[in-house]
């Protein structure tokens, strides 16, 4: 079974930078879209941006600019680096991946806290 582990977040101050790390592992499959969410207190999880597979990207407006997704094939790996934090940029961020098996399915992370304090 596929599963997903993140790393990378914690609490910085508004202007700097996170990065955030999403692998993905077990078994042979492929990593079709690679994405990530993030939901905040009180707030429905929202799309932040993904990539595909051939390496076309979309953004979330308030975070285009700002954020920039990556991922490494080779180690089914997916980045999201954030740069010029916003306290806004707070919530709990979820990496997000479509995998095909026998047939395609979501695999989601466990989530990683992103804090930014004013």
């Amino acid at each position: 079974q596929v599963q997903l582990v993140e790393s990378g977040g914690g609490l910085v101050q508004a202007g700097d930078s996170l990065r955030l790390s999403c692998a993905a592992s077990g078994g042979t499959f492929s990593a079709l879209t690679m994405g990530w969410f993030r939901q905040a207190p009180g707030n429905e999880r929202e799309f932040v941006g993904h990539i595909t597979w051939s390496g076309d990207t979309r953004y979330e407006d308030s975070v285009k600019g700002r954020f920039t997704i990556s991922r490494d094939n080779a180690k089914n790996t997916v980045y999201l680096q954030m740069n010029s934090l916003k306290p806004e940029d707070t919530a709990v961020y979820y990496c997000n991946v479509r995998v095909a098996v026998v047939a395609e399915y979501d695999v989601w992370g466990q989530g990683t806290q992103v804090t930014v304090s004013s």
